[in-house]
Order: C-alpha cells, then sequence, then structure tokens
C-alpha cells in the first residue's frame, strides 16, 4: 500500500514472540511489578545520577499525542533547595490538614496516616520533578495530562526495574516548585522523591485490586 507522507516513516517489524514466551514475559514483568510499593521513608544513601537517567530515557519512550512529549523532567540533589521544597510543600500541606474544608478527603487519606510533615523531601537524595508544557515554541500541545501521566508511570516502573523506590507526591497547589525551579509556564505534575527504602522502612498492608474488579471482558 502506497502511501503519501509528510514526514519520514521506518519500518516497524518487531519479532512475534511465540505465545508460551510472551505471556512467560508479561507473568514475569507482572511480578517484578507486584513488588513496587510507594515509599515515604528514605535512606540519604547516594544515587547515581546515571540512574535518573535511564529513568527519564525510559520515560522519554511513553507515547504522547501528536508525538509531542509535553514534559520535562528536574531533578535536584543540592540540599539547600530540597530544604526550600520541603519547606513550601509542607505550607501548602498543613493548609490542607488543618485549614481546608474537604473532610471525605482527609476521610480516604486517613487509612495512610499521613500527615504535613513530609521528611522525606529532605531525606531522599534525589527530587525530580515532572512538569507538563502546555505549549511548546508557543503553540499549545494536545492531550498534555495524559502524555505525561504515561510518562511518568515509565518513569516509575524503570525506578522500581533498577531496585528504586519512589513516592507520587502531589501537594496541591504546586506551583511553588514552577517558581523554585525556573519554569515559568510550565505545570507541576508530580513530584517524585527517588532512593533507596530505609532500612527501617514501613509501607501500609495494602491489597491491590483483583483482576475481576479491573477488568472486564464485554
Amino acid at each position: 500500500m502506497t502511501r503519501a507522507h509528510r514526514h519520514p516513516f521506518i519500518p516497524y517489524t518487531p519479532a512475534r514472540l511465540p505465545i508460551e514466551e510472551s505471556l512467560k514475559n508479561g507473568k514475569a514483568f507482572h511480578q517484578r511489578l507486584d513488588g513496587r510499593r510507594s515509599v515515604r521513608w528514605f535512606s540519604p544513601d547516594p544515587v547515581p545520577v546515571e540512574a535518573i537517567e535511564l529513568a527519564v530515557q525510559a520515560a522519554n519512550t511513553a507515547p504522547s499525542g501528536a508525538h509531542q512529549q509535553p514534559w520535562r523532567f528536574v531533578a535536584t540533589q543540592n540540599p539547600d533547595l530540597k530544604q526550600q521544597i520541603r519547606e513550601a510543600a509542607e505550607q501548602e500541606e498543613r493548609r490542607f490538614y488543618h485549614e481546608r474544608d474537604v473532610p471525605d478527603w482527609h476521610e480516604a487519606l486517613a487509612h495512610l496516616e499521613t500527615d504535613a510533615t513530609k521528611e522525606f523531601l529532605t531525606t531522599a537524595p534525589w527530587l525530580v520533578i515532572a512538569f507538563a508544557q502546555k505549549q511548546q515554541n508557543g503553540k499549545k500541545t494536545y492531550y498534555t495530562n495524559e502524555s505525561v501521566g504515561i510518562a511518568c508511570g515509565f518513569f516509575i516502573a524503570a525506578l522500581h526495574h533498577m531496585g528504586l523506590a519512589t513516592l507520587t507526591h502531589t501537594p496541591n497547589p504546586m506551583t511553588f516548585l514552577s517558581d523554585l525551579l525556573g519554569r515559568p509556564g510550565e505545570r507541576p505534575y508530580i513530584l517524585f522523591p527517588v532512593g533507596y527504602p530505609a532500612d527501617d522502612c514501613e509501607v501500609p498492608d495494602l491489597h491491590r485490586k483483583p483482576l475481576d474488579e479491573a477488568l472486564t471482558l464485554a
């Protein structure tokens, strides 16, 4: 079939795996990710910048609307900047926990025993902030939230595959991150502390949604 192209296309012919091997790989991938947990207690042990670079390279393989890739990951291990981010985040969190009238939201979080103290923002060796770019070169991007969300999922999976841990921290609002990191016009999407779990790390004893509640065959 002949197609008229306005940009280069290349053949895409990945090897089709035997179904047994395909399912084996799928099971191994699920088992790997099933061991992933969000962590709030981090070790201060250093993590090389190459690990962050690899995770962002994995995020860059994510599909995006119109292939605009409307994301920017900003990473820092600067202790002064991490302290500023923590102070600003905790200020917003105190408003959320003690001033905002959102009882249903507070109730939904109660079983996680979270509060306004975010020690992990200064303990974790890296903070990585994903920004959503609503515009690029003065032009609107499309499917921005969906695209950035998928890229962040790839980023999380890559970190876990390397034996690292993270947390999807989203103080509301997060505009202080645009100011502190010099990203005007970009919207902070997720703040990721990245590192190894602390030796005494604990996580809530949670159970994931079973398959029959997550999948409907229509």
